[in-house]
C-alpha cells in the first residue's frame, strides 16, 4: 500500500500560477484532466515494478488492480484489499489476517490512491520532455517535480507517458533520491463500466480474518 500510496503523494493546498508551468506540458496534462473527470468509473491493471541504482528488479513485478467511482475505490495488490466507501477506509493483510477500519479522509495522501490519476494537479511544477513510444503508444512525456517541501519527499522527480491519441496515462516513473525507480506501468484501463455501490463495502464473509482493529473516532 504505502508504494502506491507514496507515489500517488498529491493533495496540498497551493496551486502555481500558469506562467511558472511549461505551457506545452499544461496543454498535455489539462486534456488529460479534463476527460479523466468525465469519467463515470475507472477499472484499470497496473503492474508495479521495483528497480535499485543500477537498474536491477528488487523484486517480481506485482499486478494491481484499481477500481475507481468518484471517492469510492477499491485497491487490490498482493496481500491486500483496500476498500473505501467514501467515508469509511478497510484494509485487509491476508498474511496476518488482520482488518483495520479508518475513517477515510480524501484530503489524506496514505489514504487515498484514487487521485493517482489526477496527481499532477497541485503541488507539483512540471516540464514537457520529450515524444517517445511507450508500451507501443506513441505518448508525451511529461517530467513533475514536488514544489512543496520537496525536502521530504522519498524521490526528486515523476516522470509521466500519456498516450497521444487516448489521452490517457500509460505509464509512471517515480525517480526515488536513493537512486532507485518505482515504476507504473498502466496494462489497461476501462471507463464507465458498471459499478454497484456494494462493491465499495468491504465483507467481512468473504475473508478469514482473525483481528479487526477498528480506528474509528
Amino acid at each position: 500500500m504505502k508504494k502506491l500510496l507514496a507515489f500517488l503523494f498529491l493533495v496540498s493546498t497551493l496551486i502555481f500560477n500558469a506562467q511558472e508551468q511549461d505551457p506545452k506540458a499544461k496543454a498535455v496534462l489539462d486534456d488529460v484532466s479534463k476527460l479523466t473527470k468525465s469519467y463515470k468509473t475507472i477499472n484499470a491493471d497496473i503492474v508495479f515494478t521495483m528497480f535499485d541504482k543500477d537498474k536491477k528488479a528488487t523484486e517480481k513485478p506485482q499486478n494491481w488492480k484499481i477500481q475507481v467511482k468518484g471517492q469510492k475505490f477499491k485497491l487490490e495488490i498482493p496481500g491486500t484489499v483496500i476498500v473505501c466507501d467514501g467515508k469509511t477506509l478497510w484494509n485487509y493483510n491476508k498474511d496476518a489476517k488482520e482488518v483495520t477500519i479508518k475513517n477515510f479522509d480524501p484530503n489524506n495522501e496514505d489514504q487515498n490512491p484514487s487521485t493517482m490519476f489526477t496527481m499532477y494537479e497541485t503541488g507539483y511544477k512540471y516540464k514537457y520532455d520529450k515524444e517517445q513510444t511507450v508500451a507501443g503508444a506513441p505518448s508525451n512525456l511529461i517530467d513533475l517535480y514536488p514544489a512543496i517541501k520537496p525536502e521530504k519527499k522519498k524521490f526528486h522527480t515523476v516522470k509521466l507517458a500519456i498516450s497521444k491519441t487516448k489521452k490517457q496515462i500509460v505509464q509512471m516513473k517515480m525517480m526515488m533520491k536513493d537512486g532507485g525507480t518505482q515504476v507504473y506501468d498502466i496494462k489497461a484501463m476501462k471507463i464507465n463500466t458498471e459499478m454497484p455501490d456494494a462493491l465499495f463495502v468491504f465483507d467481512l464473509k468473504g475473508f478469514k480474518a482473525d483481528q479487526i482493529s477498528d480506528e474509528r473516532d
